[in-house]
């Protein structure tokens, strides 16, 4: 047993027979959990009956009961992925708790895993940035650019829209409907978008201008540089950062979950993880136009 071990973990290790498994299972268990020192008993408990599980399943099929062949990583996968008669639930928690033994018991055989980059978020332009953007964009000296800088912000901000979405929108596709205003957004991802009721006036106002054409302006939506003047137009003014449609983006995500409830949501309901949110969210049918319209084409909150 490792040091430190609470002694009335170490006895209930030590005293941990079931009848669910065999003999030999029950010693590897005992054996391999004192030797991985759980240090609350509450992992004690759960850690034999993981140990014992794959034990009575590896024994029978030829495997020494040791732990550099039980705990081996490949025999773990094997065992929670391939024995029968487990929920998923408990295929889940068997791999779990096995490799936090393995890591203690043979550790060799479980290098840490090396850390992969993750991007995170873009933050959120704050309300002042935003009027900001949206006052560059009226004191443009050409009306023409004047348009085209207002839709861009009303656009990202107003309707999360970036990149070949952005690009793609024509004055056409930006509709009034009851209650709000919406963006028709063509392509693979084909969508109506709210808009969020404080773009509403410059939004439709560039979008008269566009008529049939792009509304960021252009004539052709593939190219990848189209808004790139847009951008350096609106670039440094007033001691703003340089204006990223991924931030817009992100303004637009967070105002809407804000009005949403999402945080009020997720907190209620002890998720933390978005990968749970969206297995939740795939067995729902979303909304039709006039009811998204009214979740998410009112005003931002902040």
């Amino acid at each position: 047993m490792k040091s430190g071990c609470d002694p009335d973990v170490a006895a209930y290790i030590g005293r941990w027979e079931p009848s669910s498994v065999s003999a030999p299972a029950a010693a590897f268990a005992r054996d391999a959990v004192a030797r991985a020192g759980p240090g609350r008993a509450e992992r004690a408990k759960c850690l034999p009956w993981a140990a014992g599980r794959l034990a009575d399943w590896a024994i029978p099929l030829g495997m020494d009961a040791v732990p550099g062949a039980l705990l081996h990583p490949s025999t773990v996968e094997r065992f929670t992925r391939s024995a029968p008669g487990l929920s998923d639930v408990a295929r889940r928690t068997l791999r779990t708790n096995l490799k936090f033994v393995g890591r203690r018991v043979v550790p060799h055989l479980y290098p840490a895993d090396a850390p992969l980059p993750r991007e995170r978020a873009k933050r959120p332009c704050s309300p002042a940035e935003i009027d900001g953007f949206l006052a560059l964009a009226a004191a443009q000296p050409a009306r023409e650019r004047r348009m085209r800088a207002s839709a861009l912000v009303c656009l990202g901000a107003g309707a999360g829209l970036i990149r070949g979405d952005l690009r793609g929108v024509r004055g056409a596709d930006v509709a009034r409907r009851p209650g709000g205003v919406v963006v028709a957004v063509t392509g693979p991802r084909a969508r109506a978008v709210p808009v969020l009721s404080r773009y509403h006036r410059p939004l439709l106002a560039a979008s008269r201008f566009a008529g049939d054409g792009l509304v960021c302006g252009g004539d052709d939506p593939g190219r990848r540089n189209l808004t790139s003047r847009l951008i350096a137009a609106l670039d440094g003014g007033g001691g703003l950062p340089r204006l990223d449609t991924s931030r817009l983006r992100a303004t637009w995500l967070a105002d809407c979950g804000e009005l949403l409830g999402l945080a009020t949501f997720m907190a209620a309901a002890g998720i933390s993880c978005s990968q749970r949110l969206g297995d939740l969210v795939a067995g729902l049918e979303p909304a039709g136009e006039a009811e998204a319209v009214r979740l998410l084409g009112g005003a931002a909150p902040r």
